[in-house]
Parts: structure tokens; sequence; C-alpha cells
């Protein structure tokens, strides 16, 4: 289920038997020469729905912009500061929360978001514990990539070509998904991992076409699916528990 396929009288039902969100998150930001932009948005959006699916959840509105200033140097970028993330997340959880749901679980596809996310975390918790909340509010992020069958089958599948970034892996679950946006672009073996990124001008010398130490091509729809059925088992099992837990 998806909220914005909801009247207000059937999320009141469902707050009636759940408080629980699920809410995807990504980015819109580049992929390399062959992975669209849109890349962590979409899988995260799908992964959230098919385990919303599977577990009989409820999925709230994907957050498609991310914090994403290190690729700002490669054209379609968009990015947040943190700071306005914070802000965002802090409007969008305390707009639920204020309707009954007190748990939030985040399904993130884009490494950028981490910090950031798990700062706004803490600054919705101490906001409502200064608010007087009797129930505080309980969140939690798990990103798809590192749901533990996946981590086995992206080592299994693509070893050190993975990379960090425009991976093999992502590329694969949105050729499953979007088989519309394969790009027929071959590209050289991945250069080395370089040092610290300092900025979008420091990354885009360092990793011209965008990615980092991965390789595409090794990607194919066939183990997008498996992949996407891996995250989303995994995931479906996390879910329930987490909502559980603070019932």
């Amino acid at each position: 289920m998806q909220l914005h396929d909801l009247t207000w009288p059937d999320v009141e039902d469902y707050l009636q038997r759940s408080d629980g969100l699920m809410i995807p998150i990504g980015s819109t930001e580049q992929h390399g020469p062959s992975g669209v932009i849109g890349t962590d948005a979409m899988v995260a959006k799908a992964i959230a729905r098919e385990t919303g699916v599977r577990s009989d959840l409820l999925v709230g509105p994907l957050l498609s912009i991310g914090v994403a200033e290190h690729h700002m140097a490669f054209p379609g970028t968009l990015s947040l500061r943190p700071s306005t993330l914070i802000a965002l997340l802090q409007d969008y959880l305390h707009s639920l929360a204020q309707h009954g749901f007190r748990q939030f679980f985040f399904i993130n596809g884009h490494g950028g978001n981490i910090a950031t996310l798990k700062a706004a975390f803490s600054e919705i918790q101490t906001g409502e514990r200064e608010r007087g909340g009797q129930r505080p509010l309980r969140c939690t992020l798990v990103n798809w990539y590192e749901v533990a069958e996946v981590v086995r089958l992206r080592k299994q599948y693509y070893g050190d070509q993975e990379g960090r970034h425009a991976t093999p892996s992502e590329i694969a679950v949105i050729q499953y998904l979007r088989p519309d946006l394969i790009r027929k672009q071959p590209l050289p073996p991945p250069g080395p991992l370089q040092s610290e990124v300092q900025g979008a001008a420091d990354f885009r010398a360092k990793y011209p076409d965008g990615r980092m130490g991965s390789w595409p091509d090794l990607a194919t729809p066939a183990q997008g699916q498996v992949l996407f059925d891996a995250a989303v088992r995994g995931l479906a099992q996390q879910v329930p528990t987490f909502f559980s837990e603070g019932g």
C-alpha cells in the first residue's frame, strides 16, 4: 500500500492496526555514462513498494533528492544541503506524527544520505522529547544494498569491480525494473579508487566519467531481478520486527 493511493478514511483505518510507515529515500545524481540520474530514487521506491506489498505495510511518499554535493560537477545532479534535508524530514515526520504515526523505517538507496538521516533522527527525537510527547518517535534506516543476501550476491557477481558508485549491482536492478533505460555504451575497466574526495570539482578530477572503481558493463537484468528479490526478502523480515518492537 502507498500513502498517496489511499483516502483519508483508508489511512484512519490503517492507523487502527499499525502506527508504522516505510519511507523510501534516494537521490537525483549522476551514475556514470551508462547509469540514469534517477537510479537511487527509483530503486529505493520499487524495493519499498514491493516490501510493503509482501509485509502489508504502508509506504510513504518517496524522497527523491538527497545530499549529493560531491556529484554537482556532473550535469543533471540535484543536491540538498544537509540542513535542508534535516528540516524536510522534520516536517515530513512531524506531519505524520500528528495523525498518529510513531514508527518510521527508511529504505535508503544513496550512501551520501546516511550521516544526515542519522542526524535528522536525533533532531526529531529531541524535538519530540522537548514537546513532552508520551510515546517517542522511532526511526531506523536500512540501505537496501547492505541487506546481507544482497552483499553476498554483489561479491559473487562483481567482486572488486562492484566499486563504490555507479555500481553494476544498482545498474542491474534498474535494468530489471526499467529495461527501456538500458544504455548500450561499452566502458573501459574501472580505474583505481582514489584518496578521499574533497568536493565536487575534486570528485570529477579523480573520477572523470563519474564511476568510482565500478564496471557497470557487468550488469544484467537477470542479476538485477535476483538482487531486487534478495533486498525485498531481507527487508520484509526486518520491517515487521522493527515495528513490533515499538508496539
